[in-house]
């Protein structure tokens, strides 16, 4: 649905010296089905999961809620469906497979990654990204060295957008009235971007400021980070596979 973030996690990757491997065997990772209580029918998405991505050093999602899935949910649903062989894969490549923000500050060690992106941007840190995987703030450190950006704090940054995933179905009033929340706080900012690194957190919000014809536009991080003024590359150095 938003490719977007996926093709400039490639390019961003390629521009730092990398070579990026996209799987075309690739599916859902299943956690879709793990959190709505259909354990057993994730157990061939986790299968599929682990023989595509095992054979790569490195594995990169922009998606703090895929990862985690990835991270928490695999080898747990491996072990109790009873294939103690599949949770041990899967808990290798849960140890390779890493949260873009992650991936560039601790498994790359760096930063400014020489973007340039002149917008007034606020950044809300995603559930997941925030709770489950811990990136802290990785990614504001990412986009304090982007050139051109005004980063803007936003108000009660920590609390949920109101998606959640099918709890904004199951729980429409109140996820409707987390969402305005969010967007309030977002529109104080004065900011003309708002991003973040998990495309439902976006979906989410970005379909409840386009409803209210705000002006304000939902960017995925690895889109900001993947801009540059002339579109140019960094220098190539020898660094490990990445497959996202």
């Amino acid at each position: 649905m938003f490719p977007a973030a996926a093709k400039a996690t490639v390019r961003l990757l390629e521009r730092l010296g990398h070579e990026v491997v996209f799987p075309e065997g690739q599916t859902c990772c299943g956690q879709m089905h793990v959190n709505t209580g259909y354990q057993e029918q994730a157990v061939p998405l986790v299968r599929r999961h682990v023989r595509v991505f095992d054979p790569y050093d490195v594995i990169v999602a922009p998606s703090g809620s895929c990862v985690g899935s990835v991270r928490h949910q695999h080898a747990m649903v491996a072990r109790r469906a009873g294939d103690v062989r599949l949770a041990s894969r899967a808990e290798s490549v849960a140890a390779r497979t890493f949260e873009l923000s992650e991936l560039l500050v601790d498994v790359l060690g760096v930063t400014d990654v020489g973007a340039f992106f002149p917008h007034r941007v606020t950044y809300h840190p995603t559930c997941h990204s925030l709770r489950m995987l811990g990136v802290g703030d990785r990614p504001v450190r990412l986009l304090r060295a982007v050139r051109g950006l005004d980063l803007v704090e936003l108000p009660a940054a920590e609390q949920c957008c109101g998606f959640g995933g099918t709890f904004a179905v199951k729980n429409a009033d109140t996820s409707t009235a987390m969402l305005a929340d969010k967007m309030r706080h977002v529109l104080s900012t004065g900011a003309d971007v708002c991003a973040a690194g998990d495309a439902s957190c976006l979906m989410h919000i970005g379909g409840g400021l386009s409803r209210l014809r705000t002006g304000v536009r939902t960017v995925h991080l690895a889109e900001i980070l993947a801009s540059t003024e002339q579109g140019g590359t960094m220098s190539e150095r020898s660094e490990p596979v990445v497959a996202s």
